[in-house]
């Protein structure tokens, strides 16, 4: 059993995550239960779905079992998506939890929570409670002789999502188009199939087949080895673009037909244009780090832009108050208003490929109208002391432009713009700069990084 004080190791920002077996045993995931069931559920059922690990079974069985001892009912959705986990939180009105370790190598696992109709939960808004009252079940396991202990149930939810995601879309409108679909052998290999049956896409698959021991290659396309597959097979079969997915397939990415990987920030804006086109007026939001096409696109489109903070939590509370239809990260999420607030790789996906079936042309043709500028991709800098540093780029670009400190430094320069955050975890800066043009964006980018590391 863990010790209850290693539950500080294993409580993210956003989740729970950690090794199996040293840092996460089937003790430690029965507490978390029920302390996820108290805190959590409030009287009410609790949704447990789980990726294709090979250890998320016996965890969510663990979990299951320290959930139903505090007399709260489960509903077990098995194999899911982490945005059906969603999904299936909001149609059943209940908190969720997420078996999954995403990207992450299989020695590990973890655990996405929400609210009930997923709404979000971090270290501010109940993961901290969680950590808190686990710990106090592992040092004093529950004693409740004679309650009742919780029911479970089991919902087969893959159809009903299946029909939902399909409903972001004109069925009678799409037409035939053929690609290419790396699911890392992670959970778009589940969903995928179920979401494309009957549409007229014909999908090469890459690597569908469940396994959380990932044979292949990391489920995790954001690093540029992981895709090699995906664009040979585009380039090799003249197709028109790739999708990729990471391990539990809440995000999605793409390449286009020559292989090259189009940025998310091209993506977000073909779907805020597609989704405006349907529903106008509409307020759309985009994180500060999105390329500046996201807000152009929309305003362009008789749309309301509204920035937010990079993290999931921060862009989910946003869309409640302001009742927006549509929120894109950069990193490749993709939040849906009628999601239940959610975000979704499918949803986005097929709204991409409807774009590209109504142009009748391939991917790069279809984004180059929102690809306007050159980003530099994030860069790390590891620092000794991260206001400090934040502190002298700001005065060495104090009369260079317009800034912000909304989330870290936000500057606009007449030569592009920059955004320095802090790391929610590790002692790190991140650096995202945009520019007009490529030399304008390295000239800002090695200015903004040679003051950061001169400020050690």
């Amino acid at each position: 059993m863990a010790d209850a004080g290693a539950l500080d190791a294993i409580f993210k920002a956003y989740d729970v995550r950690g090794l199996v077996g040293s840092q996460l045993d089937d003790d430690t995931v029965r507490a978390i239960g029920a302390a996820t069931a108290e805190v959590l559920a409030d009287a009410g059922a609790l949704v447990v779905g789980h990726d294709m690990r090979p250890s998320s079974r016996p965890l969510v069985d663990a979990f299951i079992a320290g959930v139903t001892a505090t007399g709260t009912d489960v509903i077990d959705i098995g194999l899911a998506s982490t945005d059906m986990l969603y999904f299936a939180s909001g149609e059943f009105d209940a908190a969720g939890a997420m078996f999954t370790a995403s990207h992450n190598p299989p020695a590990y696992n973890g655990i996405k929570l929400c609210r009930a109709g997923a709404q979000p939960v971090s270290m501010d808004t109940g993961l901290a409670d969680i950590r808190d009252r686990a710990r106090d079940v592992l040092s004093a396991p529950l004693a409740r002789d004679g309650a009742t202990a919780g029911e479970v149930r089991t919902e087969d939810v893959l159809p009903r999502f299946a029909a939902h995601v399909r409903t972001f879309v004109d069925l009678a409108a799409l037409r035939p188009v053929t690609l290419a679909v790396d699911a890392g052998n992670g959970m778009a290999g589940h969903v995928v199939p179920a979401v494309f049956e009957d549409l007229p896409f014909e999908v090469v698959e890459l690597y569908f087949e469940l396994d959380g021991t990932f044979p292949n290659h990391p489920a995790n396309p954001l690093e540029p080895e992981n895709l090699v597959d995906l664009q040979r097979v585009v380039r090799e079969q003249g197709l028109p673009l790739g999708l990729a997915f990471d391990g539990d397939a809440d995000r999605m990415f793409a390449v286009d037909e020559h292989g090259d990987l189009v940025p998310s920030s091209l993506i977000a804006a073909v779907v805020a244009d597609r989704l405006l086109a349907a529903h106008p007026g509409e307020t759309i939001l985009y994180n500060l780090i999105c390329s500046h096409a996201v807000p152009e696109t929309i305003e362009a489109a008789g749309g309301t832009a509204v920035r937010t903070r990079v993290g999931h939590s921060f862009i989910k509370a946003r869309m409640a108050e302001t009742g927006a239809i549509f929120g894109a990260e950069h990193s490749g999420h993709y939040y849906f208003r009628d999601n239940y607030r959610a975000d979704s790789g499918i949803i986005a996906a097929l709204v991409l490929l409807e774009a590209v079936a109504d142009a009748g042309a391939p991917l790069s043709e279809v984004v180059a109208p929102y690809d306007r500028y050159v980003a530099s991709g994030e860069l790390n800098f590891e620092v000794a002391d991260v206001p400090a540093a934040t502190a002298a780029v700001a005065e060495a670009f104090a009369d260079r432009g317009e800034s912000d400190r909304e989330d870290g430094l936000t500057v606009r320069t007449a030569a592009g713009w920059f955004n320095l955050r802090p790391s929610n975890t590790e002692p790190l800066l991140r650096l995202n700069v945009e520019g007009p043009d490529r030399p304008s964006m390295e000239r800002l980018r090695d200015e903004v990084a040679a003051t950061v590391r001169a400020a050690g």
